[in-house]
């Protein structure tokens, strides 16, 4: 399958609900104008798109100086483990090389500690910090 990666500008909430909603991210789609707010105020969000149609995105937020927070990567079910998230990652490290800090918060499973591990992520225990979350 050939795909393509590229800035995703134009929030359509006809592309983007249903993939938030194919991968169970209920929080996004029962909060449709968060995610449209959200989408407005992002530093770089960038689609992986299979001809015209998205079937996947990641979306940073931050300064792109000191840090940047990848704030949603996710893709079709369809389409996961083909390479498209390491290829939206990649995308996405490759425009902030000189960041200071890259940083995402994820399920504790062995497969996503190991994916994000190989791109030189860690786990942030390990360097003596903690994580606080205020939900709303």
């Amino acid at each position: 399958m050939e795909y393509r990666i590229a800035e995703y500008n134009s929030y359509s909430a006809k592309e983007i609900l249903p993939l938030y909603a194919a991968v169970g991210w209920t929080n996004y789609t029962d909060r449709s104008g968060m995610l449209r707010k959200a989408y407005a105020n992002f530093l770089c969000t960038l689609a992986a798109y299979d001809g015209e149609n998205v079937v996947g995105v990641i979306r940073a937020v931050g300064d792109g100086a000191s840090i940047v927070f990848i704030q949603d990567l996710l893709i079709y079910p369809a389409y996961q483990r083909m390479g498209i998230s390491s290829a939206l990652l990649r995308a996405m490290m490759a425009r902030y090389p000189e960041v200071y800090q890259m940083e995402l918060m994820t399920d504790d499973t062995p497969r996503l500690r190991g994916f994000y591990e190989s791109y030189g992520l860690t786990d942030a225990a390990e360097l003596g910090c903690l994580t606080y979350v205020k939900l709303q």
